[in-house]
């Protein structure tokens, strides 16, 4: 809470200039444009001649009562007018958000460790065959049901004899469903649900009891047992297609040996990028640890609603039912927070940085983020250009730009060690 006063004498000869100022431009009935009589124009103008000396007292004398406390703000104050009159000091009350107040670390030569690996064949057998997975074809068969197949359902669950809509509103999906494609592996769907299918045919119908897990994605359904009554459709089989010349065209390479190397060089990047991001998240979190400091509440909030608002909208996109998200709604607003204070937190820190060691954002560091942002949309540029001064997100990505600057400065002063890759566990 910032308390200001502006004295009496300060009061009075801002009047004057504010009043002065209205008659050069007031135009009243006998007089010439400009030449009305100051009284006049006092009485006339009073409520308007009040509120500009309001508004141009409280923006000068607040912003020198910043100057004088040596405080930096975040976002904009809100103002309680305590006294205002013409013949008495002006007196108010501001309450701010200041900056964290917090001496940097050493960021010099932070330590760091890079693990050094090798593509391997496996690697790149194993992504050919994600390659060859998204070509499945599913054809019906009249057999059996096996692990690696999909069986087509139509179910209706219970908890405790009653529909479990009756005790998790929001989960509809899981009380029923009409032609539902179950994967025949272990996990899929609810843990056990898809064993029980082994062994049956199309029109087979079975009971199914499961066990929903401590963890499951619905609350109120974690740890009970689900009763499930469940028809097979359809038994559908996999088909991957060959791995050929033919199938390698089909992803725009020449022939097989063509899409080999594609692919080994796509890994050898996304490896590369992946150590490099490693380096860069053991830079950041070793120099946000060292500090600490309270942040303003305001800016987390809304950068925690922000995050909240991608969270949703990304799940949404790719088909994540409207029930589990309100199902998990509390884990997704905690998690939220907490990645919004270390956000904030690293922008005040990368900002002090920045300002410490002169390291700017201009035109050309935005350009390719805006470039990304219309190959992902396919717009053009100029439409991205016009939704961000819209959304007024133009300062949001120079910020993000800067913040790049900044951990790249840091990585490079770094003192990076670079270790054998760690195996992979089973």
């Amino acid at each position: 809470m910032l308390r200001v006063e502006v004295p009496t004498e300060k009061v009075k000869e801002t009047y004057e200039t504010v009043t002065k100022s209205f008659q050069r431009k007031a135009s009243l009935p006998g007089f010439r444009p400009g030449k009305s009589p100051i009284n006049m124009v006092a009485k006339r103008f009073a409520r308007d001649i009040d509120e500009d000396v309001k508004n141009k007292l409280t923006n000068e004398s607040y912003q020198q009562a910043l100057r004088d406390h040596k405080l930096i703000v975040v976002g904009n104050p809100e103002v309680e007018e305590v006294s205002f009159s013409r013949e008495e000091p002006y007196q108010f009350l501001a309450t701010i958000e200041v900056a964290p107040q917090f001496d940097l670390p050493d960021y010099k030569g932070i330590p760091a460790q890079r693990q050094i690996g090798r593509v391997t064949d496996a690697d790149v057998n194993k992504a050919l065959m994600m390659l060859r997975e998204r070509q499945t074809k599913f054809e019906t068969v009249d057999r059996e049901l096996k692990e690696g197949d999909v069986a087509v359902v139509n179910y209706t669950g219970t908890v405790d004899g009653v529909p479990i809509t009756d005790i998790a509103p929001a989960a509809r999906g899981l009380t029923g469903q009409k032609n539902f494609w179950v994967n025949m592996d272990k996990g899929s769907f609810i843990p056990g649900f898809a064993d029980q299918l082994t062994g049956a045919k199309a029109g087979d119908k079975r009971t199914v009891n499961v066990d929903f897990p401590d963890d499951f994605v619905t609350p109120q359904l974690q740890g009970k047992k689900g009763v499930y009554e469940v028809e097979v459709v359809e038994a559908k089989e996999k088909v991957l297609p060959e791995l050929n010349d033919e199938f390698a065209k089909s992803y725009g390479a020449e022939n097989l040996e063509a899409l080999n190397v594609g692919v080994r060089t796509d890994l050898e990047n996304e490896l590369k990028m992946k150590q490099e991001n490693a380096v860069r998240e053991q830079i950041v979190r070793t120099l946000l640890d060292k500090i600490q400091t309270d942040l303003p509440e305001t800016i987390v909030l809304r950068e925690t609603r922000a995050i909240v608002y991608n969270l949703v909208n990304d799940n949404q996109r790719r088909g994540t039912p409207g029930e589990v998200l309100e199902a998990q709604k509390d884990q997704i607003v905690a998690s939220a927070s907490v990645a919004a204070r270390e956000r904030v937190k690293a922008n005040f820190v990368f900002g002090k940085i920045a300002e410490k060691e002169g390291i700017k954002a201009d035109q050309s560091d935005v350009i390719p983020r805006v470039q990304q942002i219309a190959m992902e949309n396919q717009v053009s540029m100029d439409q991205v250009i016009k939704d961000l001064q819209k959304n007024n997100r133009v300062d949001e990505l120079f910020q993000q730009a800067l913040i790049q600057k900044v951990v790249d400065f840091l990585v490079k002063n770094a003192n990076i060690e670079e270790v054998p890759a760690a195996e992979p566990k089973e």
